[in-house]
């Protein structure tokens, strides 16, 4: 628990860089096949700076950089089909190139429950200031029923290709 009280993955297990690290490679193969290879993705060595996939198109020069917040099934808040991650003020720079990637994840089936696709500036126009760590916190809810903030980029999994490749076209469009 922080000190908010939530649920902070990343705070109660040795393996969840392990975890968060399987998440985004399921996320990058998971596109690449449902688009029958029309995406690529690439990924960093080093991830200090905020971003942990790269997509592309093929046979296209725009690029979508994506920050991966994963969060496990096994976890109480995603039992309770809610959705908390937290983003660290010290490596998030909004741009018109970067969108946020939060993703629940079915650990027993290694799938991607629900997802939420936010462009950095979009989210960065929901924050205060950080939190005592330094920390900007994202909540949703995974209900289908809900209406929260973050409705309007709530994704089904089969949804998640199709929205980089839109977000892939609107900055091809700059």
């Amino acid at each position: 628990m922080d000190e908010e009280g939530d649920d902070d993955y990343t705070l109660k297990s040795a393996d969840a860089g392990r975890m968060g690290k399987a998440a985004e490679h399921l996320v990058a193969a998971f596109c690449i096949l449902a688009t029958r290879g029309a995406l690529n993705v690439s990924t960093s060595l080093v991830d200090d700076e905020g971003v942990d996939l790269v997509f592309h198109r093929r046979g296209s020069t725009a690029t979508l950089a994506v920050q991966v917040k994963a969060r496990m099934s096994d976890s109480k808040r995603i039992q309770s089909e809610g959705f908390v991650a937290f983003v660290r003020s010290q490596t998030f720079a909004p741009r018109d190139d970067l969108d946020m990637l939060f993703v629940a994840i079915d650990v027993v089936h290694g799938i991607v429950m629900k997802a939420w696709l936010v462009p950095s500036k979009d989210y960065a126009d929901t924050l205060g200031e950080p939190n005592s760590r330094g920390r900007y916190r994202f909540s949703a809810s995974m209900k289908d029923g809900s209406n929260d903030r973050w409705k309007p980029y709530r994704l089904e999994a089969p949804e998640l290709p199709r929205a980089v490749l839109r977000r892939l076209e609107q900055l091809e469009g700059v």
